[in-house]
């Protein structure tokens, strides 16, 4: 069928609007007529080829929209349902087996070399190979091929317009402290870097309880949105060193903090905070080679962690249904961070969001 999509073809220049061909849904495939899509800043990573994503190459990774088709052996959803399309996994490895599909041994074939398993792409114009199957749907389209297992079946009476960014960012941040770190009622947190994954997880340390919710930021604009959705205290780090205002805040330091950042530096402050037996999850990426100087004293003697956090180690149809629920209930406002743009403006959203203009863009298709 033919479609119409946003393709990067090259570093640093934005992407180019073009009429595509996508193939039929293989086995275990489900074809999605996309209806609005979070641009992340992992696309714009791809897009510039800090990480080495081949090119041409249609991106976009938290796709929403509805079933149109289903490929040979499709169970899980039928034409008509509403969706969420989200990170994919293999199903097969030691992580999946253990359900701990956000560490597939597979991750980022799956989700970032450009194609399927086989090799191939379900994606061509006028005969040239164009990349695909991006987090297993390259949703920057007005329609996606996308798989059984990284597809989740949502209300049909939930804003699908809104719903993308829970499959990536908005799951980031909010599974960062709901599962990875498994904050419990009481607990104290510091959340450095207020995009929309740091607010997901200051909204998300709100909902689990925590008794103090420190976030930290160098943009008083974000750190006043924080205070809002519900941290307790907020750090500017341009004002004050981070490190010294969190210890005068808790005395011990934090039981839980996050990384939203990505910025060695920050990362080194978030570790400094931790109380005796606390635990420094990084969900920001960071540059590809970028490395980390940690005071080994520190952490040895406190019997301090730090670990990394992918996809908030999230089972997305358990916790993007979850945050939908939560939402309705008014208790996880993630529609205050998002901005949205016509598809045919992906250009001015990718360069409001890198300008900080914007927290979390959605680009949305026409109507159907």
């Amino acid at each position: 069928m033919k479609i119409h999509a946003a393709v990067a073809r090259a570093p640093n220049i934005p992407f180019s609007l073009e009429r595509l061909d996508l193939e039929e849904p293989r086995e275990g495939e489900i074809l999605v007529r996309v209806v609005a899509t979070g641009v992340c800043h992992t696309d714009i990573v791809m897009r510039d080829q800090h990480l080495p994503v081949p090119q041409p190459v249609v991106l976009g990774h938290e796709g929403a929209g509805i079933v149109e088709r289903v490929g040979p052996g499709v169970a899980k959803v039928a034409p008509g349902d509403h969706v969420v399309m989200t990170f994919n996994s293999c199903g097969h490895c030691p992580s999946c087996n253990d359900h701990e599909e956000t560490y597939c041994h597979e991750f980022f074939p799956r989700n970032f070399f450009g194609a399927r398993a086989d090799g191939s792409s379900g994606l061509s114009c006028q005969g040239e190979r164009i990349h695909g199957n991006i987090f297993g749907q390259s949703s920057f389209a007005s329609h996606a091929l996308c798989h059984e297992r990284n597809v989740v079946k949502v209300p049909k009476d939930a804003d699908l317009a809104l719903l993308g960014p829970l499959a990536c960012g908005i799951q980031t941040g909010a599974g960062a402290v709901m599962n990875a770190l498994a904050v419990e009622p009481g607990k104290t947190l510091a959340v450095f870097g207020m995009g929309s994954v740091g607010l997901a997880a200051v909204m998300a340390a709100r909902v689990v309880g925590a008794s103090r919710i420190i976030a930290v930021d160098v943009n008083e604009t974000r750190l006043a949105l924080a205070a809002e959705l519900g941290a307790t205290d907020i750090v500017n780090g341009k004002v004050s060193d981070a490190v010294t205002a969190v210890m005068a805040l808790t005395g011990a330091g934090v039981d839980y903090s996050v990384d939203a950042s990505g910025v060695p530096a920050v990362i080194d402050q978030c570790v400094r905070v931790l109380a005796p037996r606390g635990t420094c999850g990084i969900v920001g990426a960071s540059p590809q080679g970028a490395t980390l100087t940690l005071d080994l004293t520190h952490i040895l003697s406190g019997g301090r962690r730090v670990r990394g956090i992918v996809e908030g180690d999230s089972n997305p149809d358990v916790l993007i249904p979850l945050l939908i629920d939560l939402h309705r209930q008014g208790r996880f406002p993630f529609d205050r961070l998002v901005s949205f743009y016509d598809f045919a403006d992906i250009n001015q959203a990718v360069e409001d969001s890198e300008r900080g203009i914007v927290l979390k863009p959605i680009v949305r298709q026409p109507a159907a």
